[in-house]
């Protein structure tokens, strides 16, 4: 009996069909441990020792394998051919190899496969191999290097820039990119252009269109037309007309196809064609791939195997006949820099199995169609295409214009699949044009100046992300997917139509890192790092050298940065960021600067501006606070200085019950409305604006709404307590004595009525909400010790054990069913005398003396602590 382990129970399913009764095949689940975020989980000072946990699923995990070892005779590690595979593998070993006698005469062998179908895996098991420890070590470097710049940067992050939450290697460098690419939007002055183009008629009669190439004998540029009056003098020549065919030029194009798919190449064409981001895109591959479908998903080659190559001609010539397969196969070659992960393209294990005759859900569907296309195509046969050129000349032959056009001559591989493209613009050569011959006349039927602006940069797409990365050498295409969800994940960008927009809290982090650990984010150093590590996975480079040279320089770093005070940063953020978030105040008539000092308080008319950081990020506050408490929210859009709300606040109205005036105003944590003005230490009353409601269109009447708030909804008909409607940190609630009760709707908060009100405390108590006593789940019997109740309950954080007022959250492997009495009482006791550890001792009261009588002394005030 054998023991196949592998990382999915689906992947365990598939391979336990094909491999039979001598053999038992379970999962790990994926990885079995990992390195924990906490200090010296990698610690430097010991060679780099790095100390590995797992969960209790993952011990389960690891003790169903050993129990299945005992009465095996080898184990067989079968997890996926690359280097996080090759890892899983060796996890599962170490831990295995220190269970006493466990492994003492037991065969091991490891097994890599691409495909999970019959052949691939019976093959396998035919040639078992060792471990490979280079590539072991390659994903230890890779782990423990990404543990000491995120465990190391983030905390500097924390203390340095507030608000910021994570730094990482390879997310930061992304980060970075897309902040340089909106930093050009900003900075990008499109410039005015005209272009001149004519709708002809050809002997035909087919309308064909084309532009001003040629004008008094010059030809035209770009920026030969740069406004309305020089392109309409153009249009007086060219509508002369007239026009002649001077000249005709056809030139044969070949197209080949592109090469099958990488994971790299694979998530952008899904970002591209189905709207995938690169997470959902390796998910469904991930899916495909265990249901045996498609090959290895992670992969940065982009050959196929003999009798792959051969199984797609063979589909090629029964779908689309001889003249779609080429003469001789196409061989395909990987540049990537990577070879030990260069595997097999991904493609489909068996070319016979089209489509449309595949039965999936939607995601996998799509993405296997997608799959499939690509990989029959790159074996098709090149498209020959005609590109025609077509010169027309004026009369007065002071012009001439030009049409270009686009024949397919034989459609090859076009016929199945076309590659998409990022930012594709119309492509004038694919139009078709009529047949023409030298001396045709031509009619003029229009002509027309089209005005247009040169355009931006464009924001980066998760395809065109992904592909800038993969050319600059920045991580892994197989991490990618990770990466790019991390800095949604921290809300560093936005997205925008599928385009990433930084926000500014990533805008933030990105100054910091540039002008403290400017080199750590350089797009070389981060290729270098990259290619050191496939030169430990080519055994070229022992991979604790190489982490210590790096530590060297970083720790450095590190340490010279945590020396820097805050104000130091912010003296940084407001010289880096100071034309951005203090532009120059403008006249509203001419447009020309006031002159006036942009950073001027608008509210004291004496503090300076500056941007400053708490808890929750950046805010721009005044110089002179606390006399001045003017602040107002940090954008990097200039919305701020130029949108907001000023401090003296929008005049909404007056309140008919006060007369007071109802302003519109812009604080720290946004814009509310506040009734009159404060005296002295009085604070006027206020009221946030709702989640959802957009503060330019805010009336008068809702403002009042929110002035008034909490809103009494009425007494209750048990106690007579009053019974309110409010806003809270949760969103809109209605409340009763000390028990909340959430409402699913803003606008629920000004209408919801007694009855409803009632009956959602009433809900809330039956549930156990605050106020109301919450309902057992399950009664268990009594305590030993106490002979007092423990019963189990359903908690904020899931169920939990209860006795007296001891509380012990049950283990991910205990549910409220299978608890038993004796597992409880262990858990209350460990909890309970785990507290009374944590307990710090009563000091021991003086003894008393007796003294007269003295006045009472004055009670301290509360703390805020």
């Amino acid at each position: 009996m054998q023991v196949v382990v592998v990382e999915s129970p689906a992947k365990a399913k598939t391979i336990n069909n094909y491999l039979g009764k001598d053999y038992i095949v379970l999962a790990s689940y994926g990885h079995i441990r990992d390195l924990p975020s906490k200090d010296g989980s990698v610690d430097p000072d010991a060679d780099f020792a790095m100390k590995w946990e797992g969960d209790s699923k993952s011990n389960k995990r690891i003790k169903d394998i050993a129990d299945a070892l005992k009465g095996a005779d080898g184990l067989i590690l079968a997890t996926d051919p690359d280097r996080e595979g090759e890892a899983i593998s060796w996890h599962v070993l170490d831990v295995l190899s220190k269970k006493r006698g466990l492994m003492k005469d037991k065969k091991i062998e490891r097994v890599v496969f691409n495909a999970i179908t019959k052949k691939s895996i019976l093959e396998a098991m035919q040639n078992p191999r060792s471990l490979d420890q280079e590539l072991v070590d390659a994903y230890l470097a890779r782990r423990a290097l990404d543990y000491l710049v995120g465990f190391n940067l983030s905390p500097v992050l924390w203390r340095k820039l507030p608000g910021s939450r994570s730094a990482g290697r390879v997310q930061s460098v992304a980060l970075r990119l897309i902040c340089e690419r909106e930093v050009e939007i900003e900075a990008f002055k499109p410039e005015e252009y005209w272009t001149i183009k004519g709708l002809m008629d050809s002997v035909s009669k087919t309308e064909f269109e084309a532009r001003l190439y040629e004008l008094e004998g010059k030809k035209t540029q770009k920026f030969s037309f740069p406004n309305k009056e020089a392109a309409d003098k153009a249009l007086e020549v060219v509508r002369v007309g007239g026009y002649t065919v001077q000249s005709v030029e056809a030139k044969p194009v070949k197209s080949n196809p592109p090469p099958p798919f990488t994971t790299s190449t694979l998530q952008q064409e899904a970002s591209r064609k189905l709207g995938f981001n690169a997470s959902r895109t390796m998910g469904a591959a991930q899916k495909l791939y265990e249901a045996g479908l498609i090959t290895y998903m992670r992969t940065d080659g982009v050959e196929m195997a003999q009798e792959a190559i051969h199984a797609a001609r063979d589909a090629i010539k029964e779908r689309y006949g001889a003249p779609y397969v080429p003469s001789s196969p196409r061989i395909y070659t990987s540049k990537a820099k990577n070879a030990q992960e260069a595997h097999e393209a991904v493609r489909p294990t068996d070319f016979l199995k089209h489509p449309s005759e595949v039965r999936l859900e939607a995601d996998l569907q799509r993405l296997y169609d997608l799959v499939w296309k690509r990989a029959v195509a790159s074996q098709m046969a090149t498209a020959q295409l005609e590109r025609t050129t077509a010169d027309l000349k004026s009369k007065d032959g002071q012009a001439i214009l030009r049409a270009t056009g686009q024949v397919v001559k034989f459609d090859g591989f076009l016929t199945l699949y076309q590659e998409g493209k990022d930012d594709a613009n119309g492509d004038e050569d694919a139009k078709r044009l009529p047949a023409m011959s030298v001396g045709d006349v031509i009619d003029l039927k229009k002509a027309d100046a089209n005005q247009s602006f040169t355009q931006p940069p464009p924001r980066f797409t998760e395809a065109s992300l992904v592909k800038k990365m993969e050319e600059l050498g920045i991580g892994r295409p197989s991490t990618y997917a990770s990466t790019l969800a991390t800095l949604r994940d921290r809300d560093y960008v936005e997205m925008d139509k599928n385009r990433f927009v930084p926000a500014d809290k990533g805008r933030l982090v990105t100054i910091f890192l540039e002008n403290y650990f400017n080199q750590y984010v350089q797009y070389d150093f981060t290729a270098e790092l990259e290619e050191k590590l496939d030169l430990v996975s080519d055994g070229k480079l022992e991979w604790k050298v190489f982490l210590a040279e790096f530590w060297k320089q970083f720790s450095l770093k590190i340490a010279e940065v945590m020396e820097l005070r805050v104000t130091n940063v912010l003296d940084l953020l407001n010289d880096v960021l100071g034309p951005k978030i203090f532009p120059p105040k403008l006249d509203e008539k001419t447009g020309e600067p006031t002159g006036e000092d942009p950073r001027l308080c608008p509210l004291c008319k004496e503090g300076q501006l500056s941007m400053k950081l708490g808890r929750n990020g950046a805010f721009i506050g005044c110089s002179n606070y606390p006399e001045c408490k003017h602040t107002r929210p940090f954008t990097t859009d200039g919305s701020d200085a130029e949108d907001a709300v000023s401090p003296d606040g929008k005049l909404l109205g007056q309140d008919p019950e006060t007369g007071k005036d109802i302003s519109l105003r812009t604080g720290r944590f946004g814009p509310y409305v506040q009734l009159g003005e404060g005296i002295g230490k009085e604070k006027p009353k206020r009221g946030s604006i709702p989640k959802g409601w957009k503060a330019d269109e805010l009336t008068l009447a809702q403002a009042i709404q929110l002035i008034n708030l909490p809103r009494e909804i009425g007494p209750h008909p048990e106690d007579g307590e009053m019974m309110y409607a409010n806003f809270g940190r949760y969103g809109p609630y209605v409340q009763h004595q000390k028990t909340y009760a959430n409402l699913p709707d803003p606008m629920d908060v000004f209408e919801v009525g007694l009855n409803r009100a009632v009956a959602l405390i009433a809900e809330k108590n039956a549930k156990g909400g605050r106020g109301g006593a919450a309902k057992a789940l399950k009664e268990l019997g009594k305590h030993p010790d106490t002979d007092e109740p423990i019963n189990v309950f359903d908690g904020r954080y899931g169920p939990y054990v209860k006795h007296q007022k001891t509380n012990a959250t049950l283990p991910k492997d205990l549910t409220p069913e299978t608890i038993t009495l004796e597992k409880a009482i262990e858990l209350i006791n460990a909890k309970a005398g785990a507290s009374k550890k944590k307990a710090p001792a009563k000091k021991k009261a003086p003894a008393k003396k007796t003294a007269a009588k003295k006045a009472p002394a004055k009670k301290a005030p509360a703390s805020d602590s």
